[in-house]
């Protein structure tokens, strides 16, 4: 049986980083690109903004190759944190990958911030059944956030 290169064989193989380096960052830039600029039509000046300055990015890996990337913005005077861009590219979705990426984006919070007890995220709807097996849940109606529709959701941690 040939297996296909991009198949996810063993979920140990993947690699979920907080960045470091430039390249890591940039990594984290490929696919949120790939995924709200390419697949879901974002603008690209929506997509990347002045936050990713001053954000936390987060980025996994399998076989060295960067397959899913996140944010965290931290509010120094909130007990809160905004976890943003979640994306994974299409061909490694229902692998597992996002429970990975939050996990990871958990106790990277819990450990750097412990007067942080509750996150919060935009999620667009159709990721919202995802979240709400994560621990989340929907604190407000629908809104629309760049174009796409979503809700407000939060965890305590």
């Amino acid at each position: 049986m040939k297996r296909i290169a991009y198949e996810v064989s063993n979920l140990q193989d993947v690699v979920v980083k907080i960045a470091q380096s430039e390249q890591e960052k940039q990594d984290a830039f490929f696919v949120r690109k790939e995924v709200f600029v390419k697949e879901q039509g974002l603008p690209l000046p929506l997509e990347v903004d002045d936050l990713d300055k001053i954000a936390t990015h987060i980025v996994a890996y399998y076989k060295q190759q960067p397959i899913a990337a996140s944010r965290i913005i931290v509010n120094d005077k909130s007990d809160s944190v905004k976890v943003e861009r979640l994306s994974v590219l299409p061909k490694f979705r229902r692998k597992q990958i996002g429970i990975q990426m939050m996990q990871t984006i958990e106790a990277f919070i819990r450990k750097n911030f412990p007067n942080v007890s509750v996150i919060k995220i935009h999620a667009q709807i159709h990721a919202i059944p995802f979240y709400e097996k994560q621990g989340f849940s929907v604190t407000s109606p629908e809104f629309m956030d760049n174009y796409i529709p979503h809700r407000a959701i939060e965890k305590h941690i």
